[in-house]
């Protein structure tokens, strides 16, 4: 790995989560795939992260604390990515969280006939690939690559931070 300083991966990070982010809402309103429930909490952890290191140039200036949250962050969006994936392969049966959108908003039975109308994406289907793998794949992927750079700055946050 290069020798870089702690703010250069960081703006590496941010770059990637601004271009899932992009790639996400592009898919989903230009290209019209429907995201699953699934898929739209796999968005928060590219957002979460780029809200921290923007404060973190903007206010904080705390790299190893920022690096440590990231590291958790993306730590969640493996764990998250993974069990999506389980679903997707039929390793892991669907969960509440997949069958129903704006549950706790439900509040009359008129509501819920409504709610029942509507189609809703389920997370064993796939809508949208590139290259045959699902995007809950590379996502998996970006966050176990994330989670292991991160970890290596952590670790040797004093040869980074030059």
């Amino acid at each position: 790995m290069y020798n870089f300083k702690i703010s250069y991966y960081l703006k590496f990070i941010f770059l990637i989560s601004l271009i899932s982010i992009i790639s996400a809402y592009f898919i989903e309103y230009i290209l019209g795939h429907q995201p699953c429930n699934l898929c739209l909490i796999e968005r928060i952890p590219y957002g979460l992260s780029m809200i921290l290191i923007a404060l973190n140039f903007v206010i904080f200036k705390n790299e190893r604390f920022i690096t440590l949250l990231l590291i958790l962050i993306f730590a969640f969006s493996f764990i998250i990515s993974s069990y999506h994936f389980g679903i997707e392969q039929g390793l892991i049966q669907e969960s509440t969280v997949c069958k129903t959108k704006d549950a706790f908003e439900i509040t009359s039975k008129e509501q819920l006939l409504e709610q029942l109308q509507v189609r809703t994406i389920s997370c064993k289907d796939v809508t949208f690939r590139i290259f045959g793998f699902s995007l809950t794949t590379f996502n998996i992927v970006i966050s176990l690559i994330l989670v292991v750079l991160l970890s290596n700055i952590f670790n040797n946050y004093e040869k980074f931070k030059k």
